[in-house]
This record gives C-alpha cells, structure tokens and sequence, in this order.
C-alpha cells in the first residue's frame, strides 16, 4: 500500500483567500484567440501506434486510433502513447486523445488555481486554462513525466519528479531511508541522499564493537533499487549517493564502483553475461546509484597546494586521520577514469547561493544533479523549448518567452496546493518552501539555428541571457504570487538570506556582456526583470524559495519534438525520422539550412553543403563552408566533438542564473588520461559550477561494445596499466599471459614463390600512389607493398616499413578484418577525392589501402559488418534496401567487384544517387522554410540516431541499450534517453 501524503491545507497549503484580503492574478491572452478553443486551432489526425522490440521481433505495446495534432511527429506520439495515456489498454477506461491527456492536466490545474484563490476572475481562470493548453499542445513546454503519470488520475497526484531524503546515525534511520526511497522509486521518480552522518567504519559503536560505515549500507539500498525497476513499467529506478570528503570513509567509497567494475571484468572473462541488462549483471553491486564526492573549498585548495587535509569523526568533528589532498584528489579522478564515478559536488558554492541557510544546509541533491535544496524536500520541474521561440529574423523573442515563463511558473506553484507526496516530512518542507525547477531544452539546436557555436563567446553569451530571463522572470513572478496567496512559509525567517541571493543573481546579469543584437535584447529584458524581482521581492517576499534547475528533458524533449535535450549541444547532425504510416529516414539536422542562411550562404550553396553533410555526417572540407563557421555545427558525437572544456565552461556560463544546478556530464573520448578528468573537477570549481560529473568513453565494461573476451581482456590490461602508473606491476599481472604466449606460438604461413597479385594506381586528394598485393593460394591476402613519394625519401622508407610490417602480420595469422577495422577511418593528409569509383572519398592514404583490400579480398558479410560496400551493392541497396549479392542474376562473384559491370558514368552516378548528392529527386527531400534537407531511406540496421551515427561514421556511440525497446540510448543530462520509446535511465 502506497503511503502517499495528501497536503491540503492540514499539511500548509493556502486556503483560499477572502477578495476582502487579496485579489487574485489578471491574466492577459498572449498565445491563445479569444472565443475560440486552442484544438480548434489545428488539425488532428489518427494514428496507429505499434512498438516493438528490434532484437527480439516481439511487439511491446499496440494502440490504433490515437489521435494527435498533424504536426506532431511519429515519435512524439508514439512515447506520449506508450508512457502517458492511462488506463488499461483495450478498455474504454483507456485515454485515446491527446486532448483527453492535456485537459486531464490543465483542467486539474485550473480548478486548484481557482479553490486556492490565484485568478481574480473566473475569466481569468479560462485565459489561464486556455494559454497551458495551447503552450502544451504546441509543443512549447511540457511538465515533468509524473504530471502525465498522475495528475487528474485516480493515483496519488504526485507531481514530482526529484526528492532528496535524510539518513542519521541509527539502525530505525537507515531501514526508514530503504523504505522511503522504494516508495519513491515505486512512483516513477528518483532520489538523492548524503550519508555523511553515519559513522565510519574506523569509528567506535556505544556497544564497544566497531561501526559498519555507510558503504556497507549502500549494499541493501543498491539491491532495493535494483528490484523495483521504479514505476513499475515507467522507468528504472534511479539515485544519487553522497559522502562528504572529510569523511573517514572517503576512499572506500571512491573505489567502491571502480572495484566493481574490476569484478564485471572478471565474470565476463569467465564466461557469464556482464552487459548492461544481462542475465548476471545483478550479482554486482552499487551499480544503481550515481555516486558523488561533497568536496569543500577548503580541500580544493589543499589540493591546489598539496598540503594534508583532516578526516573527521561523525560525532565529535575530530579530526581522526590526515591524508594528502592531492593524492586523494588523484584517487578520484582516476576511479572516475576507470568507471565514470564518483562526480564531484561544490559544497561552498551550493551553499553560497542557497536561500534558506537558517533552516539548514543543502547536502545532497537528486539522481541527475540539477536540483539541490533542503533534506526531505521535493521539485517539479518544467522545461520550454527555446527553438519555438526563435524568430524569422533570427533573434530570440525574449518577451513571448517571458510571457510564457509567467504561466507556467504560475502553474508550477499551484500544483504544490493539490499535490500528493510519498512521506509527511518531504510533503511539509514542500509545502512550506514550494521549491521549483523551470528549465530548457533546445539549447543546442537553438544556437545551431542562430549561426552561433555552442563552445563559442557568443553561443555562451546567449544561453546566459536566456537563462538570466528565464529565472528572472520566474522569482518576478514568484513575487507577484507572494502579494496574492503568500510567501512560502519558510520565508520569514530566511528574508534576508534570499534577498541577498536575488542580489547575487542580479550582479551576475550585470557582468554578462553581450556580443551581438540577439543577445543584447534578451539581456535588456533580463536586466529589468532582476530589477523587479530586487524591489518586488523588498514589498512582498517571494511564493518560492528556489525556481529553476536544469534537467535532462529526456522523454518530455521527445515529447515536445526537441532535437537535443536540456543544455546539451546536438547530437549529431544526421537524424533518424519515423514516418507516419511505417518506414523510416535518414535524414539531415533540419536546423543546419536555417543557420546556413543566417551566415550568409546562398541556396545553391546550402543545398551543397547539405549533401556533403548526408553522405559523411560532418563538415569538415564541406564545398564552400568556411572553416570559422565550423564550429557552428559541432555536436557531442562525430568527428569535431565539442572538447571536455567546452561543455565545462557552457555550464560555468548559465549557473549563475540558476537556482538549483545543471544536469549534465562532461565526455571525454577514449583516450583522455587522469589528469585530464583532474582539470576538468578543478576548473569546474575555479568556474563555479555547483556540481559536475564526467565520461570516459568505453570506460564502462557493461555495455554492449566490446568485440569479444580476448580483445577485451587485452584492452582492460591496457587500462589497468595507464591507471596504475606502475610497469613493474604490470609486468607481474602479465607473466601468466606471457606463459601462454609461448605454448601457443604463432607459426607463419609464408607465401608460394610464385604466387598470384595485384597491382592498384590510386589518387587521394591529389597524391598519386600504386599498392601491390599478393594473394596466397587459397587466394587470402599475405602481403602488400605501397609506393608513395620518391625513392630515397623518408616517406618512401616509411612506407616500405610500414609495408613489411602489415605483410609479416598477415603472414602470422593477423586477421585483414583487424587490419581494416583499425585503420579505416583514420584522419591525415593527404585526404579528398579519389579516381576509384567504389571509394570516392577517403580520410586518408590508410583509409583507402584498407577500403580497397576489404573490397579486393574480403567476404561480402566481413565487409557488410565494417559497413563497407562497393559502388554496385551500395546502388542495389537504394533500389532494393538491401546490399546482398544477387549472385544467380549477376553471374560469377568476381563480376561483383567494383567498375565490374556497367559504364564508369553509370557507377559515378549511381554513387551520387547513395551519397544524396545533387541528383537527388525530389521525393528524396523535405522541405523546411529555407531550404531542401537531404533525406533518404535510413539503413535497416539503424533504429535511432546513435545506431544511425555509428553505420555513417562507423565509430561506436557508447551508451546503453534501452530494456524496453533494444535500441542504443543516446546521452541526456546525467542519464541516458532512448529516443524510440521515450525511456530513461534517470529521472528526467
């Protein structure tokens, strides 16, 4: 039995106040026609709505007949189906209409306004009713998922999505915070907890005995999470552990996941099934928590001088053992390389913005990180999408964005009146503190639209402004409900601190310095927005003591048909789009036409650039591009991803304008080594950031990547060795190898003196070369021989070395498929064109040699799983979808081989007919309002946006596979979103 607590006025809501007293808001339509209801407006269409799982075939959900708005994507619709109607499908209790599900909403709202005394009049309680619902379904904004789970419902109204629970020193503490966070898990929601004030286990129990320490207690909270799967079918349960750096525990709890991870390394080897989702991936531990570090200023200057830092007793604050800060920082960071935990949270920074100190301090926050506020306490949260805002001349209407601030801050705060909460103590300090998180998403794609970067002066300077409006707007109007209905309950004795709060937002406005048109107007409106919040604030005190946060908007983005999520930059510049009807494409970013016309480019112009981006994802070298406008489109995946630091210094550029924090973690590929995950924590801290989190790609062993057991177990020594620092240590984990080695010795297969070969000419951006290769007799390659420059000359040795060295490798067993798959895809001039019909572009000589052997001597099934193809299957792909040989049409298989068949211009053009190049016709288009975006048939082994960025560029998209639908998640906030069924791995 679900132990929910409803508020009400027992639990301190407002009544509803006398019109002799207070009057209620006067509302102005801003969005909305009078006389004429927001469906009306638009037209509707039905729709069938089929889900089903692309790895197993089986059909996961099924209901025909939605209806939904024309404009609405397939995708849209398809995840409000599956999460946010209710009722039992196949019933007439089942919610059909997208009306149905927004005036479930609205019309609770509304009717809670107007019992609790926020309209003046009832006409103003219809502007209301009537501006939330056309906001909604125009995709403006959209309330968190557990508004769509329960509001309007026979279910508890739980309208939060973030909670933050408490745990002491004690055994009746700790079994209440497992009961407690079940509950909230049972809701769809997630929940963040500091364990600061349990004892560690150096430290003594009043019995004699010694403590267990807090890690030992995460053990049973970890295996509860892992059972409830939170929101039954919703999504799964999701976390946040905290321990303060003075704890004495500190470095247990820093290692704890990485150990882990040792441990999954282990049971992979030995055969059982460690991917995320696998059958034996429950025998490890602490993998359903996030886990963060609460670091202090004072350690963070340790560090920076490498003096020792205390560790101190729960109870008395003693310091009870000293350790260099350095050395711990270090301990850190490298468990943060090894498995992307722990993150670190600011603790001097959180609390120097925290408006109610008197009441306690912030020590924790929720699963993803954005809201931080007091114990027990819980937000709703909201997001707008920024791209609907933009105008046609390019600039961002800062007044209609505010105008819509206004309503569904006003919102936010009414649902608090009726809401419902999972425990009396997290219901009374939300009621008396009415914490909010309005936030964004389309950051990323809104910037892209304006011709700004996202890791530029300009793209930060205008997600400033807008943050700065966005929160301005929100305690202005917090003021103006605090003269009608009351400040928060907790405001009286906090005044002061939150007043200086407001001020500290207002002096950060003030530093802003805009750099062009767009920017200047919003932050105009900012300006004077912080000016009435300081003087409002002064008269009435404040309805909410925080406002904003910015959360990962993962299944609300999709609903909301965002192309990125919460701050985060796009994903990639080429998408896959769902059809109506069936089907799907591949299709390019449709904001890239509108900020090629915002930099100037010509149509023709455009069009070319578009089509480059179709066929290689990125724009590099794109025809006419100018390379200072590359940064325009660089994205968090593919070939110019944003470095680490340009994430960092996007969020140091927002967070003074936040109330809460940001939701998100900072990538780093592969290769990043420890000391670079150390100066992103410490700059971080230097940039005041509220808290951060980083990911090492690949650095997580349950995910569905790695090829197989030996070339995992190679590249985890590898990774053990980097981290260790220490070769002798290496070396002994290695001698057992070593040992093997020599009993299973490679034995090499020399080539017949005589033997059959070939000879290729080939031209890479301008350079001339030939390859020679030589085939043994069952016709595997078993050497190659380039010429490349003159001879004598160092690259002509280079050369013949490199040569030698891939020859002895075949000769000795060496797969080419390894070959290939190594260094295809490798990057360095000379690069460009090609005279060779079956690769027209090549990044590099290396990446054509090895295109060209893959062609010359490997299967077609090799080739087809390293995604390379000749210009005859790639043209047979677009008439029939699929590339296989038709081996009894065409003859002998060596008539499949590139320029084999037909003329030279017929393969150019069938090749530019794949590439989505100029010939295309026009039902290979969509048109948007500036320009055709190149589209095409998406490749049948790609069912989102990641899968599809992994077949073009054919690097991996390191993320999760979604349980619900089996495709690959892609990045959103702290947590993963699937953009095929809407699930997350968080709370979002």
């Amino acid at each position: 039995m679900t132990e929910t607590v409803s508020t009400g006025n027992e639990a301190g809501a407002d009544a509803p106040q006398s019109q002799g007293e207070r009057k209620g808001l006067t509302l102005e339509r801003v969005f909305s026609t009078e006389s004429v209801h927001p469906y009306d407006e638009i037209t509707w269409e039905r729709r069938d709505v089929v889900q089903t799982n692309w790895k197993t075939g089986e059909t996961v959900f099924e209901q025909r007949g939605v209806e939904f708005p024309d404009f609405w994507s397939v995708n849209a619709s398809t995840i409000v189906t599956t999460k946010y109607f209710r009722g039992a499908v196949g019933t007439e209790a089942r919610e059909w209409s997208l009306k149905q599900l927004i005036d479930r909403v609205v019309k609770t709202y509304t009717d809670a306004g107007q019992e609790h005394g926020y309209f003046a009049t009832d006409a103003d309680a219809e502007v209301f009713e009537h501006e939330l619902t056309w906001l909604l379904v125009h995709q403006y904004f959209s309330f968190n998922s557990p508004v769509w789970f329960n509001v309007g419902t026979p279910s508890p109204q739980q309208v939060s999505a973030c909670f933050i629970l408490s745990v002491d020193d004690s055994m009746d503490s700790i079994l209440n915070w497992y009961k407690e966070e079940g509950f909230i898990f049972k809701g769809g929601s997630g929940a963040g907890l500091n364990l600061s004030r349990i004892r560690s286990s150096k430290e003594l129990l009043s019995s004699g005995g010694t403590a267990s320490g807090p890690v030992s207690f995460m053990r049973g909270a970890d295996a509860s999470a892992g059972t409830i799967k939170s929101g039954g079918a919703t999504r799964r349960a999701a976390k946040m552990v905290v321990l303060d750096v003075d704890h004495p525990d500190i470095e247990e709890f820093v290692e704890t996941k990485a150990r882990e991870e040792d441990k999954i390394r282990a049971l992979r080897d030995a055969g059982f099934d460690m991917d995320l989702g696998g059958k034996d991936i429950t025998s490890v531990q602490y993998q359903n928590a996030n886990n963060s570090v609460r670091v202090t200023d004072e350690f963070m200057r340790a560090v920076e001088d490498g003096t020792e830092f205390g560790l101190r007793a729960r109870q008395t604050g003693e310091v009870i053992e000293t350790v260099d800060a350095r050395e711990l920082f270090r301990k850190i960071a490298v468990a943060a390389w090894e498995c992307a935990d722990p993150g670190l949270q600011y603790d001097d920074t959180i609390n120097d913005w925290h408006t109610n100190p008197e009441t306690g301090r912030i020590t924790a926050s929720n699963p993803c990180s954005e809201y931080m506020s007091l114990d027990n306490s819980s937000c709703n949260l909201a997001s707008l999408n920024l791209l609907k805002f933009l105008k046609d001349d390019g600039t961002f209407d800062g007044e209609l964005f505010a105008k819509a601030v206004e309503f569904i801050i006003t919102a936010m705060d009414i649902s608090i009146c009726f809401a419902d909460f999972p425990t009396e103590s997290i219901g009374k300090t939300t009621v008396d503190y009415r914490q909010l998180g309005i936030g964004y998403a389309n950051l990323g794609a809104l910037l892209m639209a304006m011709g700004l970067g996202y890791d530029s002066d300009g793209g930060r300077a205008m997600a400033a402004t807008i943050t700065s409006l966005m929160t301005g707007t929100s305690y202005k109007r917090s003021a103006e409900l605090a003269a009608i209905v009351g400040p928060y309950n907790g405001y009286a004795r906090n005044a002061e601190a939150h007043k200086r709060v407001m001020r500290k937002h207002q002096a950060a406005n003030d530093a802003v310095r805009p750099l062009h048109v767009a920017d200047t107007q919003v932050h105009k409106l900012a300006t004077q927005a912080w000016a009435d919040v300081v003087a409002l604030g002064e008269t009435n005190g404040f309805r909410n003591a925080q406002a904003s946060v910015l959360a990962p908007t993962g299944t609300i983005g999709f609903m909301m048909d965002c192309d990125t999520t919460g701050i985060e930059p796009d994903f990639s510049l080429v998408k896959f789009k769902k059809l109506v009807g069936g089907g799907s494409m591949q299709i390019v970013n449709q904001t890239i036409p509108r900020a090629l016309t915002k930099l100037g480019y010509q149509p023709e112009q455009v069009e070319a650039i578009v089509a480059f981006i179709a066929e290689h994802g990125h724009v590099i070298d794109a025809p006419g591009l100018k390379q200072e406008h590359y940064e325009v489109f660089d994205c968090a995946m593919g070939a110019r991803a944003l470095k680490p630091m340009g994430h960092v210094r996007m969020m140091a550029a927002c967070q003074p304008f936040l109330s809460g924090a940001i939701s998100k973690t900072v990538n780093l590929p592969e290769s990043a080594t420890v000391e670079e995950i150390e100066d992103v924590y410490m700059q971080a801290w230097k940039l005041g950031l509220k808290a951060t989190a980083v990911y090492r790609d690949n650095c997580k062993v349950g995910q569905p990547l790695a090829d197989g057991k030996s070339e995992a177990s190679k590249k985890d020594q590898g990774m053990a060795a980097a981290a260790a620092g220490s070769s002798s240590e290496v070396e002994t984990n290695l001698e057992p190898k070593v040992i093997e080695k020599v009993v299973y010795a490679p034995t090499r297969k020399r080539l017949p003196k005589s033997r059959v070969s070939r000879t290729t000419s080939f031209t890479v951006g301008g350079a001339e070369g030939y390859m020679i290769s030589g085939a043994h007799d069952d016709g595997t390659l078993g050497e190659i021989f380039l010429k490349l420059g003159k001879q004598g000359s160092t690259l002509a040795g280079v050369m013949d070395a490199f040569s030698i060295a891939i020859s002895i490798g075949l000769q000795y067993g060496v797969p080419l498929e390894t070959y290939v798959s190594k260094y295809t895809n490798q990057r360095f001039e000379p690069a460009g064109l090609t005279d060779d019909a079956d690769i027209r572009m090549a990044q590099s000589v290396m990446d054509y040699v090895f295109r060209r052997l893959a062609l010359d001597y490997l299967p077609f099934d090799d080739r087809a799983a390293l995604g390379i193809f000749s210009a005859e299957e790639r043209q047979r792909h677009l008439e029939t979808g699929s590339y296989e040989p038709l081996v009894e049409e065409t003859g002998s298989a060596s008539e499949l081989t590139a320029g084999s068949s037909g003329s030279s211009s017929e393969v150019e053009t069938s090749v530019e007919d794949d590439l989505g190049g100029r010939v295309a016709s026009a039902s290979e288009r969509i048109e948007t309002t500036e320009a055709s975006v190149a589209e095409k048939p998406a490749p049948k082994e790609a069912h989102t946006s990641a899968e599809l960025l992994e077949l073009i560029t054919g690097t991996a998209v390191d993320s999760p596979l979604c349980m619900t639908c089996g495709t690959k998640m892609r990045p959103a906030g702290s947590c993963y979103v699937c953009e095929g069924c809407g699930s997350t791995s968080g709370c979002s």
